[in-house]
Formats: C-alpha cells, structure tokens, sequence
C-alpha cells in the first residue's frame, strides 16, 4: 500500500507485545494516508489471510 504515514503507535516502544495481544485494538503499529485506494483491492480479507497462514504451518 503506498501512501504517507499519518500517525505511529509510541506506545508499543515501551510495550511492542501489544501487536500480538491487542492488533486491532491498542496494538496498532501505523496510520496510513493511502494514495491509490484501488491498491486496497489487492489484500487479503481477514479469512483469506488466515487460511493462507494455516496452510502455510501445514
């Protein structure tokens, strides 16, 4: 995704298990100004990702 980065989460400097713990909620690393919201059309849905990653760990 291309774009400019609006916002950076400070507070996982000093607790990063939070992008594991919490990643839709207070473990979010980056806000993004995207430039070309087609581009968003090329990710994975939630479920979509999951299954890959199932597949992936055999």
């Amino acid at each position: 995704i291309s774009g400019t980065v609006t916002a950076s989460n400070k507070d996982l400097e000093a607790h990063p298990e939070q992008v594991n713990s919490e990643p839709y909620g207070t473990g979010w690393i980056i806000e993004i100004e995207i430039s070309d919201e087609k581009e968003l059309e090329k990710l994975m849905s939630p479920d979509d990702y999951t299954e890959q990653c199932n597949k992936e760990q055999g």
